[in-house]
């Protein structure tokens, strides 16, 4: 058997070692690769993140602004009316909640002084006074006759209220009760209450009257002024 040579084993052995060290050169790229991808993603992940928070800050400020702008409109609404009539006094505060369309039809003709100089022409004792333009029979004479016929509903005494229906330039009258009225949201739109000068409004309601209600001496408003506080 013939040997082999010593030089011969020395690359045989060198050929059975394992595959060569990755070089400190390669290590480094790689490394800055991963760097550079991660970075890229932190830096998407930051952009969206304060675009969307922008937004929600920029629709935040949209909404609080909008919200001030309809609180200060809200503010601008006169909440009261004071009826200076003569015999003093009479401050009513309007429900806009309730009966927002009367409310905004009596404090547009009180702008326009609508309600200056109307007479109460129907002044019915423990029951209604009504200041207007109309001085027909009018329904308060059919409210007397029919309303204690029915106890369904009743609205409280010293209350503000016009009438129903479709109203025209002279329509608008006004209705202050002087006691609770049964089954009154048939005929009246209630809008407001008397919290000032009740004592005004039992004065009116104490004048002499002929056989159909309407007083012996004249009384009216003299004007109608609004208020947001009092």
């Amino acid at each position: 058997m013939a040997r082999i040579k010593p030089q011969a084993l020395l690359q045989q052995s060198k050929r059975k070692k394992g595959p060569s060290r990755i070089s400190v050169t390669t290590i480094v790229f790689y490394m800055l690769i991963l760097a550079l991808i991660g970075f890229f993603v932190f830096a998407t992940f930051r952009y969206w993140s304060n675009r969307s928070r922008f937004r929600s800050q920029n629709q935040l400020g949209v909404s609080e602004h909008e919200t001030a702008y309809v609180d200060s409109k809200k503010s601008e609404i006169p909440g009261y009316a004071v009826l200076d009539t003569s015999k003093g006094a009479i401050i009513v505060e309007l429900n806009k909640e309730n009966a927002p369309e009367a409310v905004d039809e009596f404090i547009d003709l009180c702008q326009k002084g609508h309600f200056k100089g109307m007479l109460f022409h129907r002044v019915i004792k423990h029951y209604v006074i009504q200041a207007g333009d109309n001085q027909g029979a009018g329904a308060t004479e059919d409210w007397n006759l029919r309303g204690k016929q029915h106890t369904s509903m009743k609205h409280e005494a010293f209350m503000l209220g016009t009438s129903k229906g479709k109203h025209t330039n002279k329509g608008f009258d006004l209705f202050i009760t002087t006691a609770p009225i049964p089954d009154l949201n048939e005929k009246l739109i209630v809008f407001g209450r008397v919290v000032k000068g009740e004592d005004v409004v039992q004065e009116i309601e104490e004048v002499d009257t002929d056989e159909h209600y309407k007083p012996k001496v004249s009384i009216g408003i003299l004007d109608v002024t609004l208020k947001q506080k009092i």
